[in-house]
């Protein structure tokens, strides 16, 4: 187990980190802290305890000293620019600066790894992304690793899959009324429930490897279509016909999506880490996220 009195600081603390900080704070012993780029969700996280500056890639974060004195552990979830890193950026000499610091994260994605034609990637793969989005992840992968190979800071990479949980899963597609089952032949991609992605970083805090990346990605890659209908049959609502990719009319950012086909092996995490996936599948991840939101109405009655 990790020791007590530890202290998180998340540049960018969103989705995920929000799952993060909840786990800690069962576990006890943690100080959360973090960015956010408006007051509003700043006043949110300081109501949850969270001490929270604003940061984003125009404005640095104020008194960077105060706000990393003492971090044992830092994770970044801000997204990237085309200059890399914002928090890197603009703050790589105050990380450098820390002196209790254990553990560094960088929350990347598996489109690094870029389209495979339905291949199969680990984190040995080449990374030759095949859009803009996964240049910028690059980029900021290789300027947080620099921090490790020329001054020993403890970076690890994580390449996250598509991230689902409760509020953010095709479950939530379909209740907004902008679902669609696009049928694109042998295209199939993974997904990573939060809570996996959660427990993978618990795990790494355990077992500390600096200069390590770990794929997360669950053991069923499947096509978009398949989990719509999944989702429609939990919900209880008509399943929708397929619509041809050809005739789909995609807008550029879903387009990029269908682009990139692989298969992203998840063996590092299990076999270094010790992770035993909760929802290995994407029929398992959404079933425990109707599970999630029963749990929580009934704990608001």
């Amino acid at each position: 187990m990790v020791t007590k009195n530890k202290r998180l600081f998340c540049f960018g603390y969103g989705y995920v980190c929000d799952y993060l900080g909840y786990a800690l704070q069962q576990q006890g012993g943690w100080t959360l802290s973090g960015t956010t780029r408006n007051d509003e969700r700043r006043n949110e996280l300081i109501a949850r305890r969270i001490r929270t500056r604003i940061f984003d890639e125009y404005v640095p974060m104020a008194d960077p000293t105060s706000a990393l004195r003492d971090v044992t552990h830092l994770l970044i979830a801000a997204p990237p620019t085309k200059n890399g890193a914002p928090a890197f950026n603009m703050h790589a000499d105050d990380v450098l600066k820390m002196k209790n610091l254990e553990w560094v994260g960088y929350l990347s994605t598996t489109g690094v790894y870029g389209d495979r034609n339905g291949g199969e990637v680990n984190e040995k793969s080449e990374l030759n992304p095949t859009n803009a989005r996964g240049e910028k992840r690059v980029k900021a992968e290789r300027q947080w690793l620099s921090l490790f190979y020329h001054h020993d800071i403890p970076v690890h990479i994580f390449r996250l899959s598509g991230i689902y949980g409760p509020g953010r899963s095709a479950l939530d597609t379909i209740r907004a009324g902008v679902a669609r089952r696009i049928n694109k032949p042998g295209h199939k991609f993974n997904r990573i429930h939060v809570d996996d992605i959660v427990q993978t970083l618990i795990a790494s805090f355990q077992n500390p490897n600096p200069g390590a990346a770990y794929n997360l990605a669950d053991d069923s890659p499947a096509p978009s279509h398949e989990v719509i209908a999944y989702a429609c049959e939990l919900l209880g609502i008509p399943v929708p016909p397929c619509i041809p990719f050809d005739e789909a009319d995609l807008a550029p950012m879903a387009m990029s999506f269908y682009k990139d086909n692989k298969i992203v092996l998840n063996n590092r995490i299990k076999e270094e880490l010790g992770v035993q996936l909760k929802y290995p599948t994407f029929q398992t991840g959404l079933e425990g996220c109707l599970q999630a939101e029963r749990l929580a109405a009934e704990q608001a009655e």
